[in-house]
């Protein structure tokens, strides 16, 4: 006999998944299991039908009553038990000594086309042991604003979590403005291994090498036949250089995270958790968006520093695993941490040399600060800029000049011209192989926010259109034109993003 989940569900016709538990069974000193909340009329808002395919998964099984009650964490899958994970983090600066999934499981691990395992996560699936009071609930513009930018990012060739669906649960959620209907996010991750997952497990005894060598085996398998004296550090120093990398391309965007505490800093240099995220219009390093950041600790200008921050954080969940002489281990890990400016500024150079059609030319410093300066004196769209100076290789001037004044950008723009045309090639294809990098869509906050509205109304018609435009980011159409302008002033003055927490 089957067991009842809901009006014309049950557990005899549900997805076959294939879920594995490597994280549970080999690390259960950060897992727990736990079941999802029920969901009275869980149904699917939104699949990402590629994703699933490309995870073996059929897209019509899961649209089904039995795939949407799975998706939301209402029905238990079948292969294996879903858990909640545990972690610490510093947030905002304080350490937190347990802090862990107060809103999402993790139902399991499956392989993609490629072969490799991913984690397939909840956000919204009710309370758990590690909610602190909260509801464990989410809403469908929050997991929407998940979908939506996760998928832009993808897009836009940036390591990330990306979205398989937004399950809606038939029921109200309460937050600030009133009830809205409630949602859960189902996330796909290399994994959802954190700094914070190695700051929990280092003051347990035994866990953080458990945890670090699953660790290395799951992201960074080449060091796994190493030494363990030279183990650990070379573990280190493969997050340094993929987050590097990682804020690197979200300067290079003009994408501002909003909330980068140590348990949203991933070990395989993956974006996670969209909560208070935005993109820049008008270009300011002191940008804020996030209506818990009162200090601008994580403004966009801030993130490379705070990123190396929180790798030092993790640096010292290592120390014993480095070397049992604390001096020794301390030297060793802070030789590779004192690399990671360098590392960020070898990766944003190269991703400002491709943007400004340098090439593989290393560029010139000063050559991006001077740009950095006139565009935030002239509060110039920063995701605009790049494709304006293509149209200015190509003849066309009026782009870059509605941005910033001829009389304040001709000496730049001669310095710019004579670099480029010192790599002997036409500017033509220089402006093309701009474009190429260079987004012309990028999720505008003015527009997420009208498509996220609608669809708290009922009307997904606006978000599914922005989705399509930001994910082909570079194919500019003349039918796509309003979606490739900055925010109305009246809009952007004071906006905010929020947790939806």
């Amino acid at each position: 006999m089957s067991e009842s989940f809901g009006p014309g569900v049950s557990t005899t016709s549900l997805p076959a998944f294939g879920f594995e538990s490597t994280l549970a069974d080999q690390v259960p000193g950060v897992t727990m299991p736990w079941q999802g909340a029920y969901a009275p009329d869980p149904r699917v808002l939104i699949l990402n039908d590629g994703l699933a395919r490309s995870l073996a998964l059929d897209p019509a099984s899961l649209a089904t009553a039995e795939g949407a009650g799975v998706l939301s964490g209402s029905i238990p899958p079948a292969e294996t038990d879903t858990v909640a994970m545990a972690y610490a983090g510093h947030q905002f600066g304080s350490f937190q000594p347990l802090l862990g999934d107060g809103r999402a499981l993790l139902l399991g691990e499956l392989r993609d086309d490629r072969g490799r395992r991913v984690d397939l996560h909840l956000k919204g699936s009710g309370a758990t042991p590690f909610s602190r009071g909260g509801d464990g609930r989410a809403v469908v513009a929050a997991m929407l604003r998940e979908y939506l930018i996760s998928e832009a990012m993808h897009a836009l060739h940036i390591p990330t979590t990306r979205s398989l669906a937004v399950v809606t649960t038939g029921e109200q959620v309460v937050r600030e403005g009133g009830p809205q209907p409630g949602a859960v996010l189902a996330r796909v991750a290399s994994s959802h291994l954190r700094v914070g997952t190695f700051e929990f497990a280092a003051r347990r005894e035994g866990l953080a090498q458990t945890l670090a060598d699953y660790a290395i085996a799951r992201h960074y398998p080449e060091l796994a036949e190493r030494a363990p004296e030279d183990r650990y550090l070379a573990f280190f120093e493969a997050v340094v250089d993929a987050q590097a990398s990682l804020v690197a391309q979200w300067m290079s965007v003009g994408f501002v995270h909003g909330v980068m505490n140590t348990d949203n800093t991933t070990i395989s240099g993956e974006t996670i958790d969209y909560g208070p995220c935005a993109f820049l219009d008008a270009y300011d390093p002191a940008t804020v968006f996030s209506s818990i950041d009162h200090g601008g600790r994580y403004a966009y200008g801030n993130q490379p520093a705070v990123l190396g921050w929180n790798l030092a954080r993790f640096g010292e969940t290592l120390l014993p695993l480095v070397n049992s002489t604390p001096d020794l281990a301390i030297t060793a890990l802070t030789g590779v941490l004192d690399t990671y400016g360098d590392r960020y500024r070898q990766h944003y150079s190269a991703a400002m040399a491709a943007k400004l059609g340098l090439g593989d030319d290393a560029v010139d410093a000063v050559l991006v600060d001077d740009l950095h300066r006139l565009l935030t004196d002239h509060r110039a769209d920063w995701t605009l800029a790049f494709r304006a100076l293509a149209d200015n290789l190509r003849g066309h001037s009026s782009p870059f000049d509605s941005l910033v004044l001829p009389d304040a950008s001709s000496t730049w723009l001669n310095r710019w011209r004579t670099a480029v045309s010192a790599r002997g090639q036409d500017f033509s294809s220089i402006a093309d192989a701009m474009d190429r990098v260079n987004p012309a869509y990028i999720p505008r906050n003015h527009l997420v926010d009208a498509a996220l509205q609608a669809a708290t109304n009922g009307d997904l018609v606006p978000f599914e259109r922005l989705l399509d435009v930001v994910t082909s980011p570079y194919d500019r159409r003349e039918d796509r034109s309003d979606y490739a302008l900055p925010a109305p002033e009246n809009f952007s003055a004071g906006f905010q993003t929020f947790c939806g927490t």
